[in-house]
């Protein structure tokens, strides 16, 4: 098991490495949390570090690269807001949409097993998500105008291309203090999306998509568990419309597929590989790279995340553990030790944005890990995205001029 090392001890650590890849999420890690995803902003200065580490870095993140919405679009206004030219290499390679939209640096897209069908059904559900919306506001929050809840649903509707969202932050700017309604919309946004999963098999695509609840308390009967508000702790405010094999984890696999490939010109698991495809558990997950990868060609994993959830149940007997990031960061743990590598499981405090979460700040974690939990984390930014952002910069320099000198 890898021990605990503060963020200076990790850097030294990766610089003497021959071969790493750093995996990373992207709001609260370094892009901190805001309530309206269209407000979110990003350092110039990580992204040009990212460009530095080339193959070594990749992110993983259930938002999109593409679109109006896409982290694209967040970088494209940094440069325009700073007065600087759009280069054609400033873009976050790696993986997007949970896995699906992989891109490099110079914002070449691919979605490889996405078919047209499902894609087509994707396009029109953000009308309808906004008109169930609309009914279920009128009648919670009959004190807004007819205007109010019509903003308020065009607003929460995340259109994105692969993962429609209902997204209710700014719904819970009009209820900051009353729990028990925001509990009460967290329940129906799940219905709403439940409601178009019952039409989506109604239209030959059973088994195309799933729901993705973020932050969620794990799943039962392989659904994810709504995590509902509470005193100081928002609880959900994401569910995403997300297409089947879409989780972190298979994607973390992509991007390891891809970095042999570069390194030693083959990809273990094919050149077609891609999400969709791969096993549906972080089991399989292992076997398959039993399988495939050599000692010799697995890099050392630094997986950077900041949604990872642990809560008691409701009667007290059992943890209900979730979070969005837990299931990658699971096996880059469960890797290292196959693989006999110090691999290394990074968590962000991202309480310090706009969405109420638990913080890092707490020495026992609560809300976030617990004394059983199997997921353990070797190092903390406890004082959030700019200082993670501050270590990536420095890693970013000292690895460059390592690389131009040897």
């Amino acid at each position: 098991m890898s021990k605990e090392v503060s963020p200076s001890e990790l850097l030294n650590e990766i610089l003497k490495t021959k071969s790493f890849l750093i995996v990373q999420d992207l709001d609260g890690v370094c892009i901190p949390l805001v309530k309206n995803p269209l407000e979110r902003k990003i350092d110039i200065s990580y992204v040009e570090s990212a460009k530095k580490l080339k193959e070594e870095f990749a992110v993983l993140t259930n938002g999109e690269h593409e679109g109006y919405r896409g982290v694209n679009r967040v970088i494209e206004n940094a440069y325009k807001m700073a007065g600087l030219p759009l280069k054609d290499d400033i873009y976050l390679p790696g993986l997007a949409a949970g896995g699906i939209e992989y891109q490099d640096r110079f914002k070449q897209v691919q979605y490889p097993g996405v078919s047209k069908k499902e894609l087509n059904f994707l396009m029109k559900i953000p009308e309808l998500m906004e008109e169930m919306l609309y009914k279920v506001l009128k009648e919670s929050i009959p004190m807004c105008s007819h205007q109010e809840i019509v903003n308020l649903s065009n607003s929460a509707i995340l259109a994105t291309r692969f993962s429609p969202t209902i997204n209710i932050n700014r719904i819970f700017n009009i209820i900051p203090q009353d729990i028990e309604l925001q509990r009460e919309i967290q329940l129906s946004i799940n219905v709403i999306m439940e409601n178009i999963m019952e039409i989506a098999k109604e239209k030959g695509l059973k088994d195309s998509f799933y729901l993705h609840i973020a932050p969620n308390l794990g799943k039962i009967n392989n659904k994810e568990r709504i995590k509902f508000s509470t005193q100081g702790d928002i609880g959900t405010t994401d569910i995403q419309f997300m297409l089947s094999g879409a989780v972190k984890e298979a994607g973390l696999l992509v991007l390891i597929n891809k970095y042999i490939q570069i390194k030693f010109g083959r990809a273990p698991f094919g050149d077609n590989f891609n999400a969709r495809i791969a096993p549906n558990s972080i089991k399989g997950l292992i076997t398959l790279c039993q399988e495939k990868i050599t000692e010799k060609e697995m890099p050392l994993l630094i997986g950077v995340g900041d949604t990872v959830t642990s809560n008691k149940s409701s009667d007290g007997k059992e943890w209900l553990r979730g979070g969005s990031d837990r299931g990658f960061l699971t096996l880059i743990q469960e890797l290292g030790k196959i693989y006999n590598l110090q691999n290394k499981v990074v968590l962000v405090d991202s309480s310090s944005g706009e969405v109420d979460r638990p913080t890092l700040s707490n020495k026992d974690l609560e809300g976030i890990s617990d004394l059983e939990d199997p997921l353990k984390f070797n190092t903390f930014f406890r004082k959030g995205p700019e200082s993670y952002i501050n270590w990536f910069n420095k890693l970013a320099e000292e690895r460059e001029v390592l690389s131009s000198n040897s």
